[in-house]
């Protein structure tokens, strides 16, 4: 029993090195498409403000409806929702070796 243990805990590290190279990658892809976006809102909000001469008031609540603003910040929420889902996997990962390390310090103290 203990073996199994003992592998099953070895795979989990395994899983959790390979979830925390890959939260380098989506956090990455989430502060590039935060970047994308924030730079095209501003732009977007600078043309409604030289072009269209729209109050400043309500810039704010015409730029996100322009199409290319909101596809980027449609990108920059999955992106996020893909880098907030792999935390959420490593903290699962964490616990589950929490688990194990328990289960297996219960058998190594009762002498199994």
């Amino acid at each position: 029993m203990n073996g199994d243990l003992v592998n099953l805990l070895n795979t989990k590290i395994q899983d959790l090195n390979v979830s925390i190279k890959k939260l380098r990658e989506t956090g990455t892809d989430f502060a590039e498409a935060e970047r994308d976006y924030k730079i095209t809102l501003r732009q977007e909000a600078l043309k409604l403000r030289a072009e269209k001469g729209m109050p400043v008031t309500l810039i704010q609540q015409v730029v996100y409806g322009v199409p290319e603003v909101a596809e980027k910040r449609f990108n920059r929420d999955v992106k996020e929702a893909i880098y907030n889902a792999n935390q959420e996997a490593i903290n699962s990962i964490k616990l589950q070796i929490r688990v194990i390390e328990g289960q297996l310090n219960r058998e190594w103290n009762n002498g199994n």
